[in-house]
């Protein structure tokens, strides 16, 4: 798989996710800096790692969002590439415009840390394949600004359309309706606050996470 990761000044995840993309494709991906106003050629699969993109300042996201890399990742998200932001990856997709709503404070202003059980809402999607529905699976977290929100319409479109990947089981961060991950309407785009990269063998503490990889590998392949 040809793939491409995303890295930002306060970028900590992109070796994390480059290391995991190796792994299970046996190809190391393209490490993308953000001043780039173009992605290699033939791209297959783009990931936009977690951390804390030009430290966070502004708003989590925010500043990366309009970073010139992020023209040509959306331009290849409208072609159909598949794009996965994780935790901070996330807030930049949501920053960005590609992914509805919002990543707020952790509704108790604080840190979260640990793994999480999640369950999968959507297993018919490029990202989920090798998941079942309603599975049960654990990933871990470890943000501030993961508290996922928007309007009733948008939280309503989202359910109603299968946009909702992942949800968490229990209260992690006061997400509205425990959502972890969600979809773009064309479902080649995911944004999640859990790391799935994190966990992709057993040395991990699980390898939960492999899958959505393997997944993905196998739809990019067919």
């Amino acid at each position: 798989m040809n793939s491409a990761v995303i890295v930002f000044p306060g970028s900590n995840c992109d070796r994390d996710l480059a290391v995991a993309l190796e792994q299970v494709s046996g190809r190391k991906p393209h490490m993308v800096w953000h001043k780039d106003s173009e992605l290699p050629d033939g791209l297959e699969f783009i990931g936009v790692p977690g951390g804390f993109s030009y430290g966070d300042y502004l708003r989590s996201g925010a500043m990366a969002a309009r970073s010139p890399v992020m023209r040509a990742v959306k331009d290849a998200a409208a072609r159909g590439v598949p794009v996965i932001g994780i935790c901070n990856g996330f807030q930049v997709l949501t920053e960005a415009g590609m992914l509805p709503g919002a990543l707020m404070r952790n509704a108790r202003l604080s840190f979260v840390c640990r793994p999480v059980p999640l369950k999968v809402e959507n297993s018919q999607s490029l990202f989920t394949a090798q998941y079942e529905a309603n599975e049960e699976i654990v990933f871990p977290v470890a943000h501030h600004d993961g508290n996922y929100q928007a309007d009733e319409a948008a939280l309503d479109r989202l359910e109603g359309e299968g946009r909702v990947a992942f949800r968490y089981l229990d209260e992690v961060n006061g997400s509205a309706r425990r959502i972890a991950g969600i979809l773009n309407d064309a479902g080649n785009v995911l944004g999640l606050m859990p790391h799935p990269e994190r966990v992709i063998e057993p040395a991990h503490g699980g390898s939960d996470g492999r899958r959505l990889f393997e997944g993905l590998l196998e739809t990019v392949a067919a």
